[in-house]
């Protein structure tokens, strides 16, 4: 075997057959002829009883030199005892990250998740991931590349945040399918930008807008009476729009409202006097389960939000959302004095930190309560008040 030099690469002509060369330097070092005349450079070595070899190069694109390095960079992996072929082999074989974004969405998504949070999936995997990472290698990507796409959309930090979190979720998975080394998840570590909160509460005044609105709509007959009751019945119970949406007559009960299947699981919503009375006006429909019936036979209404919007700017509180009505059931109850706690059942938190955004409502009954005893006491004591200002007296 000679020693391999440019010029001998160079000399040597292809056959109808692919061949090899090896160096007399470097045992398995050497390069390969194809029939097409292109040279590529090699690492031969046995591992496990079998010849693996590692391509390391096209003749003109490296040196011989190079090569040689590369070969004793191979060697010496193998005498520490990896298998270089075999992991080159590996990441040729491992899948994308649009790959794994498809198993995720198929094997977790669709058989854990509620439909609003698939939809909230789908929209981040083939919006946000997809384009930005999508053709990356599962094993390959790193934080830094993580941080850039999360920082790509910081101009919309909510997106941004709901986004890491599917990215961070998906990597556990990938952890657990054999994808990636546990412990490895590329999103650990990559702040969340500030969102801002946002805390709608409709005061006594709008609440009381709201009210004649939804009897004047009812009268008039300009909005249904099961939508009206819809929104009825969000203001009484702090339901949230699926659980009313899609409330059905079987779920009724002398305990309340028996959800089999809510945001966070089956649980009981108690049923207050004025919201059986909204429910015991409604009409049923033979055959249909659903409360709020929809305009399809056997149905429930679909679409609450464009009423909400003619409702709203009738009552004159446009900037409200479906939702602060639920806000302002937790802020009435918190504000009356009722304990946090509580509120978080009524509400079907299952983190006390959820319900805690309204402790600062517990505030008002408290400095009601302080001034109210203050005022007794000063009853008894007869603090005088003053008459003039306080002078300064130097």
């Amino acid at each position: 075997m000679p020693k391999l030099t440019k010029r001998a690469i160079d000399a040597l002509q292809p056959d109808a057959k692919d061949f090899f060369v090896w160096d007399s330097q470097i045992s398995g070092f050497g390069v390969r002829v194809m029939p097409s005349g292109a040279k590529t450079y090699q690492a031969q070595y046995r591992k496990s009883g079998r010849t693996r070899r590692v391509s390391l190069g096209r003749h003109g694109k490296i040196t011989v030199d190079e090569a040689r390095k590369l070969a004793k960079d191979v060697m010496g992996q193998v005498a520490m005892g990896d298998n270089p072929a075999e992991d080159i082999a590996q990441l040729r074989r491992a899948p994308t990250i649009a790959a794994l974004c498809d198993r995720f969405f198929k094997e977790h998504a669709l058989e854990r998740c509620k439909p609003t949070t698939q939809k909230e999936y789908r929209r981040a995997l083939n919006i946000f991931i997809k384009p930005a990472i999508g053709g990356f290698k599962i094993i390959d990507v790193e934080r830094k590349d993580i941080a850039a796409l999360h920082h790509k959309y910081r101009h919309i930090p909510y997106q941004a945040n709901r986004t890491l979190q599917v990215l961070s979720k998906m990597f556990n998975m990938a952890e657990i399918w054999g994808f990636r080394a546990d412990g490895s998840n590329p999103c650990r570590h990559v702040p969340k930008y500030r969102e801002q909160k946002r805390e709608r509460y409709l005061s006594q005044y709008e609440l009381q807008q709201l009210g004649q609105t939804l009897a004047t709509v009812e009268q008039d007959g300009s909005e249904s009476a099961f939508v009206v009751a819809a929104f009825r019945l969000l203001i009484l119970t702090g339901c949230r729009l699926k659980e009313i949406q899609t409330l059905q007559w079987a779920f009724i009960t002398d305990a309340g409202m028996e959800l089999p299947d809510t945001k966070t699981g089956a649980r009981r919503i108690p049923l207050p006097a004025a919201a059986r009375a909204v429910l015991s006006a409604l009409p049923r429909t033979y055959g249909n389960p659903y409360v709020i019936e929809g305009k399809l036979a056997d149905s429930h209404i679909t679409d609450l939000q464009h009423p909400w919007r003619r409702i709203r700017e009738l009552a004159g509180i446009p900037d409200v959302r479906i939702h602060d009505l639920r806000h302002t059931y937790a802020s009435n109850a918190v504000s009356s004095g009722m304990p946090i706690q509580m509120v978080g059942r009524l509400l079907g938190h299952t983190q006390i930190q959820t319900t805690m955004r309204y402790a600062h409502l517990a505030d008002d009954p408290v400095r009601r309560a302080a001034e109210e005893n203050a005022a007794r006491l000063n009853a008894l004591v007869g603090v005088p008040q003053p008459v003039q200002p306080l002078r300064v007296v130097r």
